[in-house]
């Protein structure tokens, strides 16, 4: 029997209320009657809300399929389903994912269409169906739906019929390639397959090659890098561990190092790769809340020590308690080192870019590059207010000076009378992008710039800008990230804080990076919603265990999940987006 085009749906985005919040979104589509005009990017009178997970021209038309509505017609138990209801723009009779093809044409109307990939599931499918769990469930059935490229404008009408007009390379139908990502139902075999497929879409492309790089064993075979890098390899140790601190060092007016040792012999520690931090666990009050934060390593891998460097900041409660009260001999409670900042291998130059305390993972990589005798090209730029605040000034200049590719430059924006011009520094003012030619910066470099959020966002733009490739660009943060919360209407910055009413007694759940602990609380559904609460930063997409957006480090303690994720993370990590405390935890946000 011929496929044929059942309905045709349309919807400009437009603002909704959800749960406390605004998402602007063009979920709603609706039916249309007569010829639509049909576009490289949209049909006329339709629109996307979120361009960067939804449209364009890989995804310019959304098709879903009838004998799927009564699928779920019956599934979900509803007595009828609306066209549009999926967000699709074509609903069709025919074409079934599990026989339509990557790379497959067909001819409506006037119009040639080509398949480009299985939709991307996210959380607003789950509004319009007032089901949350929907872009799961899409998945996990093997019924995603899937887009069409627009290879020739022209017009289409619902009840044309559908031909087909030519076989996509490597038949990889929609369900094996939506269940290759995200269900890991993959062979290398299969993601060659795919690979070979020109009408692929490019992030589909990307994550199909990380699987397979994965598959290699050239990156970690740790969660899915389909969809989330894996962090770094899984944590040396669970939880929290008692180190020793054997010796305290002031680095600088505000900057202190904690040289941290095991505390028994039969349990030495494990050397870090350079870049990465640890975690600390503090008791201030011994009937208070704990304090969690991270701290970047500063000192060499080493399997006999670690060495933290903290900047006393004036309403930092775990600073002023390390500066004022820890001693040489005390006990710390710390996590195992973490992080993917971290140095990577091979001879390209590499340029080391910090300000401020910001210079710590970056000391690791040099300290590193030093014990390796190592021949390549590196440079180290560094920017303090003056002597004072410049903490290792002696240690990295006898670094460099053992390196023999090695250049340094170092501003001071406000350096002191007796700050020699030449000898301790080599311009005053701040570090600029005027710096990169300056010293002859190359631009095919790694690049590892850590500071303040301020200092390294305008140097990553700068260096794109300068013509570095983005790939190539590596940066650490302290404090909490960048938050991703597609469609929301962005709302005033707060910082986070206790959630409103809080009076729960469940277990404490400490945001390391944003520095806050508190109870949980069993009205929340997920560690995702009480983040939200607290307005501490967070990554997501799908809100149902599908996408890992929100695939974070689970730095101690243990989860449950409802619903269960449709594929695990990464050893150490957990998605916060169907995760719920079983214990008291600490983590990386």
């Amino acid at each position: 029997m011929p496929a044929h085009l059942i309905s045709v749906n349309v919807g400009l985005p437009r603002d909704i209320p959800w749960r406390g919040q605004t998402v602007h979104t063009g979920i709603w589509k609706n039916p249309v009657t007569g010829p639509q005009k049909v576009r490289r990017l949209n049909i006329d009178g339709d629109g996307q809300g979120d361009l960067g997970g939804h449209g364009g021209p890989n995804r310019a038309v959304m098709v879903y399929q009838l004998d799927s509505f009564r699928y779920w017609e019956h599934e979900l138990g509803r007595s009828h389903i609306a066209y549009g209801q999926f967000g699709e723009n074509f609903t069709v009779e025919g074409l079934p994912d599990d026989e339509v093809c990557i790379g497959d044409r067909f001819r409506i109307g006037t119009t040639l269409f080509e398949v480009s990939q299985p939709r991307v599931t996210c959380y607003r499918v789950g509004i319009r169906m007032d089901h949350p769990q929907m872009a799961a469930l899409l998945v996990s059935h093997h019924r995603p739906g899937f887009y069409f490229r627009v290879l020739e404008e022209g017009e289409i009408a619902a009840g044309d019929e559908i031909v087909k007009i030519a076989d996509g390379p490597e038949r990889l139908t929609v369900a094996e390639a939506d269940a290759m990502l995200y269900l890991r139902a993959h062979t290398p075999e299969k993601l060659r397959r795919a690979l070979r497929i020109p009408a692929l879409a490019a992030g589909w492309q990307s994550s199909f090659k990380a699987l397979l790089e994965q598959d290699a064993g050239a990156t970690p075979a740790a969660g899915n890098a389909g969809l989330a890098p894996s962090t770094s390899p899984p944590p040396a140790w669970p939880g929290f561990r008692s180190l020793k601190i054997s010796r305290i060092v002031q680095e600088s007016a505000s900057v202190r190092s904690f040289v941290l040792t095991s505390t028994s012999d039969d349990h030495p520690l494990v050397p870090a790769l350079p870049g990465q931090f640890i975690t600390v666990r503090l008791h201030p009050a011994p009937d208070g809340p704990s304090l969690s934060r991270n701290y970047s390593l500063s000192g060499p891998p080493s399997a006999d020590h670690y060495r933290i460097s903290v900047k006393l900041e004036p309403h930092g409660a775990a600073s002023n308690y390390l500066h004022q009260h820890a001693r040489e001999g005390d006990p710390l409670e710390v996590a195992a080192p973490r992080g993917s900042f971290t140095l990577q291998p091979g001879d390209r130059p590499v340029v080391l870019l910090s300000a401020g305390v910001g210079a710590t993972p970056v000391m690791s990589m040099l300290h590193a590059l030093a014990a390796a005798a190592s021949t390549r090209q590196i440079w180290w730029l560094f920017g303090a207010r003056n002597s004072e605040d410049h903490p290792f000034a002696a240690e990295s200049r006898t670094l460099l000076q053992s390196l023999p590719h090695a250049r340094s430059f170092i501003g001071y924006s406000r350096p002191a009378a007796t700050d020699q011009l030449g000898t301790q520094f080599d311009a005053a003012g701040r570090l600029t992008s005027g710096v990169f030619e300056k010293v002859a910066l190359p631009r095919d470099a790694d690049f590892y710039l850590c500071g303040p959020v301020a200092f390294t966002r305008e140097f990553t733009a700068a260096l794109e800008t300068w013509g570095v490739n983005g790939s190539d660009i590596h940066s650490e943060t302290f404090g909490p990230g960048d938050s991703m919360t597609p469609g929301v209407v962005a709302q005033a910055h707060v910082l986070p804080h206790q959630p409103a009413s809080a009076t729960a007694a469940g277990p404490q759940v400490s945001f390391a990076r944003s520095g806050l602990t508190v109870n949980w609380d069993a009205k929340y559904a997920s560690l995702l919603e009480l983040a939200e609460a607290c307005d501490v930063p967070v990554r997501w997409a799908c809100r149902t265990g599908v996408c890992h957006t929100c695939e974070s480090a689970l730095i101690s303690g243990t989860v449950t999940y409802n619903p269960d994720p449709l594929d695990p993370p990464a050893p150490g990590n957990i998605l916060i987006c169907c995760a719920q405390p079983k214990s008291e935890l600490s983590l990386d946000l």
